[in-house]
């Protein structure tokens, strides 16, 4: 045993000696240091043939190691494994490039591609919007109306609760039923209560301490077409129980929204807003009627309701005489909180700024919607119509006092407005045939700023 042993050794010693030490076949390069052999790049990149040539010359050794062979032998088995070497390379290298380079090229379609099967037209591309800058935006260019409407809808979106706790106005008892054989939907306003003290609302009343309420009626959109109650004198807990008629179809009052609006009587000052309600008729049962509890909410607006004149001009040019017919007024302010008004109308005839003459009609009795149908004739040539102006007042007569102011609105020259200033020219241009209109009453104050001849006018 110790004997084969050696003789392995020699013979290993004297084949590394004779063949390895020269590194001429590949089974002496397997076993080389790594820093001796050259690497490819076929090499790494294809692992698979490596273990294939590692395979292959794992082979060849046990055979070689196994097996005494000649030095001729040795000779012809170095140059078979050099032939092999570099055919095995030469294919390794074939195979790489035919694995990266595919033997046939694609044909690429140069045409254009045409995404739509038919033509479509392209609409132009709209302009850029210009925003203003931050010099053009005033206060002035603001809608109101847009942000009174979302304040007022707003307003619609909190129920009763949220209304009484947010606002504090107090709230209104009313009662609703439709009498179907006479065709008149029945209002009545009973009570109110918890209504605010007027410092509250407006600190320039003489009495700060009790209200003296009222309520305003209508049906909307219909606003103009109103009824009021009395004046509940010093009281914060005011009772009416006072019945309103509104000749309206059934199907049409459904539609219809009731507003009632609680304002506060001072007749030293503008009657003040206390609150007001709107409740949808949409869905109620009118026919069976009605009685509901409403909270109040702020006014949208601080309107100046001083009532409306009913008015019809004609001129004779060939009399040279104006005639002013005063047919009717309505929903006129209430100026006596003890009783009704008694209103007149009061005409000045204004000059170049000056006033002329000045011509009344009879005074109507405890009423807010007074019938005159009056005839107030002035003598004017037609070259002085050009700097007329007229001055219509009314007022409430009082036989202890003196008299107290309405409204008053300015026609002719010096118009109040473009409805005042439309009307004078459709009667300059229709001689002979009366032109009648209405007209909203406005306060001195307001006309004095717009025009002169209510300046001259006490």
């Amino acid at each position: 045993m110790l004997l084969t042993n050696t003789a392995k050794k020699v013979l290993e010693a004297v084949w590394s000696l004779a063949c390895c030490q020269y590194g001429c076949c590949d089974c002496c390069q397997e076993e080389t240091p790594q820093q001796h052999r050259k690497l490819t790049k076929s090499d790494i990149q294809h692992s698979f043939r490596d273990t294939i040539t590692r395979l292959d010359s794992t082979s060849s050794t046990v055979e070689s190691a196994s097996t005494p062979r000649s030095i001729r032998d040795r000779a012809e088995s170095d140059s078979v494994s050099r032939t092999d070497s570099v055919s095995s390379n030469t294919s390794a290298s074939q195979f790489s490039f035919d694995y990266r380079k595919p033997t046939t090229t694609p044909i690429i379609d140069m045409k254009p591609i045409e995404f739509w099967a038919a033509k479509e037209a392209i609409q132009p591309k709209q302009g850029r919007r210009r925003l203003p800058s931050e010099t053009e935006i005033t206060i002035e260019n603001f809608q109101k109306d847009l942000y009174e409407s979302e304040k007022y809808n707003r307003q619609i979106c909190l129920t009763d609760e949220e209304k009484l706790s947010k606002y504090q106005l107090g709230q209104v008892h009313f009662g609703l039923q439709y009498e179907v054989s006479t065709g008149v939907l029945v209002v009545k306003i009973i009570e109110a209560k918890d209504l605010p003290p007027p410092y509250c609302l407006d600190e320039q009343k003489q009495d700060l301490a009790h209200s003296n309420p009222y309520c305003r009626v209508s049906l909307i959109p219909d606003a103009k077409n109103s009824h009021q109650t009395s004046v509940q004198r010093k009281t914060q807990e005011p009772t009416w129980n006072e019945y309103f008629m509104f000749e309206i179809p059934f199907k049409e009052a459904g539609e219809r929204t009731l507003e009632i609006l609680i304002k506060d009587f001072d007749k030293f000052s503008r009657h003040c807003n206390i609150g007001q309600v709107h409740f949808s008729l949409e869905g109620i049962n009118l026919v069976k009627g009605i009685h509901i509890w409403k909270p109040l909410s702020p006014v949208n607006t601080d309107r100046h309701e001083l009532g409306e004149l009913l008015l019809s001009l004609n001129y004779l040019p060939s009399a040279g005489r104006l005639n002013i017919d005063v047919i009717k007024a309505k929903q006129l302010l209430q100026t006596d909180i003890v009783g009704g008004s008694d209103p007149f109308v009061k005409i000045t005839l204004v000059h170049f700024e000056k006033p002329v003459k000045t011509k009344k009609t009879t005074c109507k009795k405890n009423t807010l919607d007074p019938v005159f149908n009056e005839s107030i004739s002035f003598n004017i040539t037609p070259q002085q119509l050009d700097t007329t102006s007229l001055v219509v007042s009314v007022w409430d007569y009082n036989s202890k006092s003196k008299d107290d102011f309405v409204g008053r609105v300015v026609l002719g020259k010096y118009g109040t407005g473009p409805l005042e200033v439309s009307h004078w020219a459709r009667m300059l241009q229709s001689h002979r045939v009366p032109v009648a209109q209405w007209h909203s009453l406005r306060t001195r104050q307001d006309c004095d700023q717009v025009s002169p001849a209510s300046i001259a006018v006490p």
